[in-house]
């Protein structure tokens, strides 16, 4: 694999100094594939003819870095030159490349198109060290210094108004929050969507960028980093010119081209350091040692509060953010407790004018897929209705009014968070996260002592049970309770999220299931889920896990979210590693979920214990070694207690209020 990246980076080096005419290339770039589809050719090359009439396109521009790295930015802008337009910022480490090799023609140019025609400069740029960039990639795309660049670059040119707006989903938004802590000049307001990999650490969540949950390592950046964190790559020479990049990319637009993978099965491997190692897939950040970026690499050996963590591009809650923002999320991504928390913390921190510049909006739908919401939204298996939204209107409406300065009173009627309850299937809104009047209210764990499955007899109450009747499963490393449904992102043909019936789950002897009688009348929960556990084990170190179910009259039983946490870390991720002793119960309070869902009457509350959820999380093999290192796991006998000294506990929000619904 590494010669052959090699000889492709000799390859390219070669072409660029070969004059070729452009029919030379669309020919070449023909051979050795089908015919492109040629109504998909003319649609494509109509919205570039569009595009080239109104706008001044300059593409593969290199600009360069204090470092003297370059990064590769293609800019488009009104063409009337009497008049300075501010810029709407995309930088990703996503295949951007103007031509669509594949097909022979050009990319869809819709969205820079949509933004020119708005009076708005785009520009979009790679993140060091992916495709044309230049530089070793780092996740997030360090340095921070970067970002900073950019910015500055572009709102000092002689047609920027000196403004310069963020937008992006997923990787295209988790670089947003650092850099703005940054705060670069030019910068005057963000809108990150799902975000979650960009949150490091905030309140009680030491995620670090979604790589653990709970001290345990979120498997999804694994199959992630397989098309991401290649370091041996093709490369042009530092003195191509804006042409040779301009003609090359009709040939080579850099993509990697990777094997198709059976990542249920590739996810099993052990050691979990050579899972990437395991499908011959690329050297790089996540088990290798990076002494060239400033985070080192070698990610899976770290700890939740390891110093690297604080070196990269993640945001944490001593970096003050002070900019308006609008954030987007959506409740089966895999990250919306800490996104929501960062919303929170920026409201709270920032100058108070920018503080209450801070919006928020919630959808009902899987990671980045706001716009994919219809009459009939499916997320999963369940029906959440009618979830669609403008997301347009109110992106630009934001954009026109903090980068063109329009008075358009879009900020006069905004609510501070826009939310979106399953179950009422209806918008609402509020002025805070909760809901402003919302409440506690704490269900206790009960059974006696056999609540495995759901046959078994655990039940939600509002009273504790007096004594403690545990209940005791088996805990199989080898054979973990697989992940079913979820709050998830990016783990390929293993896994896909939303709500799933989960009583086929509830079969496994290894899960406990403590469910509520039925409800006598409607109940809101819109927001934090707090999960408080007494737990011992034969093992010094296993992992306890939890979903929130909303279970319908008819039994269909569908998650809402789920979290777990390693209990070497209960005591807190900045504290000594806490090991367990035999015979001895601990007091375990997870990371706390969130939702918002309305429970209709006769519909019940129901929670599955455990301990694994695979390949959502990784497996605690129970040795109380590193881990990620070891290939052989030790059964686990772990037992869950709930009486009046073991008070195990579900605390829900509960907003008490008619359920309205704002469009």
């Amino acid at each position: 694999m590494h010669r052959t990246h090699r000889s492709l980076a000799v390859a390219i080096a070669a072409t660029i100094a070969v004059t070729s005419s452009p029919l030379a290339l669309s020919s070449a770039s023909a051979q050795g594939r089908g015919q492109p589809d040629s109504q998909l050719r003319a649609r494509r090359d109509s919205i570039e003819s569009a595009l080239e009439s109104i706008a001044i396109v300059e593409r593969k521009l290199m600009i360069p870095m204090r470092d003297g790295k370059r990064m590769q930015a293609d800019v488009y802008r009104p063409k009337d030159a009497s008049k300075k337009y501010p810029i709407i910022f995309v930088r990703t480490p996503y295949n951007f490349n103007y031509w669509d090799v594949q097909n022979g023609t050009y990319r869809d140019m819709s969205a820079e198109l949509d933004a020119v025609k708005r009076g708005y400069a785009y520009v979009e740029m790679n993140e060091r060290g992916h495709f044309f960039s230049e530089g070793n990639y780092d996740i997030l795309g360090p340095p921070l210094s970067d970002g900073y660049d950019e910015i500055k670059w572009m709102s000092t040119r002689p047609w920027s108004n000196g403004k310069v707006g963020l937008i992006g989903c997923s990787s295209t938004a988790e670089w947003q929050s650092g850099v703005a802590s940054t705060a670069p000049p030019g910068l005057a307001t963000i809108i990150p969507q799902g975000f979650g990999a960009g949150v490091g650490r905030v309140g009680p969540y030491y995620e670090q960028g979604n790589w653990y949950r709970g001290g345990a390592v979120q498997m999804l950046f694994i199959d992630w980093l397989v098309g991401e964190q290649n370091q041996l790559r093709p490369m042009f020479p530092a003195n191509a010119s804006q042409q040779a990049f301009l003609r090359e990319a009709k040939y080579f637009d850099l993509a990697q081209r990777s094997v198709p993978v059976d990542w249920t099965n590739a996810f099993e491997h052990l050691p979990e350091m050579d899972i990437i190692k395991a499908i011959d897939g690329p050297r790089g950040i996540f088990a290798d040692s990076m002494p060239g970026i400033a985070t080192g690499g070698a990610m899976i050996k770290r700890a939740p509060n390891d110093p690297a963590w604080y070196r990269g591009g993640l945001w944490h809650d001593n970096m003050k953010i002070n900019v308006p923002g609008l954030y987007f999320m959506s409740w089966y991504d895999v990250s919306v407790g800490p996104n929501l928390a960062e919303f929170n913390h920026v409201r709270k921190t920032a100058d108070p004018a920018i503080g209450n510049q801070q919006y928020a909006v919630i959808a009902p739908t899987l990671h980045c897929s706001y716009k994919r919401a219809t009459e009939n939204t499916i997320v999963g298996e369940r029906s959440v209705g009618d979830a669609r939204y403008d997301y347009d209107a109110l992106t630009y409406g934001w954009f026109d009014h903090f980068l063109k300065g329009e008075n358009n009173h879009l900020l006069d009627t905004m609510p501070k968070v826009r939310y979106y309850t399953m179950g009422i299937n209806k918008w609402q809104t509020s002025d805070t996260w909760p809901p402003r009047g919302a409440q506690a209210m704490t269900f206790y764990l009960s059974s006696g002592g056999q609540a495995n499955t759901l046959s078994g007899d655990g039940v939600l109450t509002l009273t504790p049970p007096t004594t403690d009747a545990p209940d005791n499963f088996v805990y199989d490393p080898m054979h973990p309770v697989p992940s079913h449904g979820g709050n998830v992102c990016c783990q390929a043909n293993a896994l896909s999220g939303g709500a799933v019936d989960q009583r086929q789950m509830e079969e496994r002897p290894d899960i406990l299931v403590y469910t509520s009688e039925p409800l006598k009348e409607g109940m809101e929960v819109s927001g934090p889920i707090d999960f408080t556990v007494y737990v011992s084990s034969d093992r010094k170190d296993t992992d306890i896990t939890v979903k929130v179910i909303d279970v319908y009259p008819d039994g269909r039983a569908y998650n809402l979210d789920e979290t777990i946490q390693r209990l070497r870390y209960r005591n807190g991720y900045d504290k000594p590693l806490a090991w367990m002793e035999p015979g001895k119960t601990y007091k375990v309070a997870l990371q706390p979920m969130t939702t918002s869902n309305y429970f209709e009457a006769g519909h019940r509350i129901r929670i599955e214990v455990s301990s694994s959820n695979f390949p959502r999380f990784d497996r605690n093999l129970n040795t109380g070694g590193h881990n990620y290192d070891e290939t052989q796991g030790l059964v686990a006998h772990n037992s869950v207690h709930h009486s009046a000294q073991y008070p195990s506990s579900l605390k829900i929000t509960v907003v008490k209020k008619a359920p309205s619904a704002d469009r």
